[in-house]
């Protein structure tokens, strides 16, 4: 709508200061012809909107002109108030500045909207983590954030998954990213061969040098992470199984694996079959036995020998009686006083 776009306008020039008519159009999704009918629009308005031509021209709004945000839509008021996760602004040592903004736009909010954004705040809350994550203990977060936000280098002492596991580290940090509720540190190493991703609860030692830094031209930290979570998971599934899966054997199935039985065959007798992939021979072993009589992995074959030998395993040791410690037995055969 006009009156969205007319909006926007004001909102891009108040934040971003001086812009050309081409560089609206583009963050618009418009015509530079169009741009030019609200510029004018927006002049009838009172908007005290001016623009300069020339190589170094452009619109721009008189100095310490502001507009409050009566033009947010009950939706987009509604957003806004979901969009803080108090959480990671407090690991970020944001969260009194973060409550602050929220007290800020709700006072700028016209009653109607102000009533409808309490009413979200108080049927909606965000909880990033997954259901069985532990809080994990970042007390270098606030640390790494600063050095990110101000480009200084980072010395650090870091504690990978290889041997040898703990490691010095002299890294230029690019950016953070929280994924599930763990902090990530995009970083390269001087002289490297480019960005890499470390997890900042393991990092435990930390000096912010006087170094500074700066992430290079056209890097892009969205664009990075999806990448890096393709490769991730191009490196975890390397493997697939052919597995029946019954109906409950299917809805405990999570993330890939999932996925995959969704688009598998469901047979006569209400089981499905489907390829699904797996990280390795140990991790499959381990999450099909996890599933029981649930599931029935038909190859590859040693998988499924695998599985056959512990489940004879299990079966004889749950054959015979469990053995009792002398002076206690099982509450079964214990007398009452």
């Amino acid at each position: 709508m006009k009156s969205s776009r007319l909006l926007s306008i004001l909102l891009l020039l108040q934040t971003r200061g001086r812009m050309t008519a081409a560089q609206l159009a583009a963050e618009l999704e418009v015509s530079v012809r169009t741009v030019y009918r609200d510029v004018e629009a927006l002049h009838t308005a009172g908007v005290p909107l001016y623009g300069d031509a020339g190589h170094r021209g452009g619109y721009e709004l008189l100095a310490g002109y502001r507009t409050r945000l009566t033009g947010l839509s009950a939706g987009e008021a509604e957003a806004l108030f979901l969009t803080a996760l108090p959480g990671p602004a407090a690991e970020l040592g944001l969260g009194p500045a973060v409550a602050g903004a929220r007290l800020k736009l709700r006072a700028a909010l016209p009653p109607a909207l102000r009533e409808q954004a309490d009413r979200m705040s108080r049927r909606f809350h965000l909880d990033a983590p997954g259901w069985y994550a532990r809080d994990d203990d970042v007390p270098f977060l606030p640390a790494v954030a600063d050095a990110v936000w101000r480009g200084r280098v980072l010395d650090v002492r870091y504690r990978r998954w290889t041997a040898p596991t703990d490691v010095e580290r002299r890294l230029e940090p690019y950016g953070l990213v929280l994924k599930a509720g763990r902090w990530y540190v995009v970083a390269a190493r001087p002289g490297g061969s480019g960005p890499r991703t470390y997890r900042v609860d393991q990092i435990l030692r930390l000096t912010v040098t006087d170094e500074e830094c700066a992430v290079p031209d056209g890097f892009d930290l969205a664009a990075y992470w999806r990448e890096h979570q393709r490769d991730f998971h191009a490196r975890l599934h390397r493997g697939t199984a052919l597995v029946r899966l019954s109906p409950r054997g299917v809805s405990r199935l999570t993330g890939a694996a999932r996925a995959a039985a969704g688009s598998g065959t469901v047979e006569p007798d209400g089981w499905t079959r489907a390829v699904v992939p797996v990280e390795s021979a140990d991790d499959a072993h381990d999450r099909f036995l996890a599933l029981g009589a649930d599931v029935e992995v038909l190859a590859p074959p040693g998988l499924r020998a695998r599985l056959a030998a512990t489940a004879r395993l299990l079966a004889e040791r749950y054959a015979a009686e469990p053995p009792v410690r002398p002076g206690i037995l099982p509450e079964s055969q214990q007398s009452s006083p």
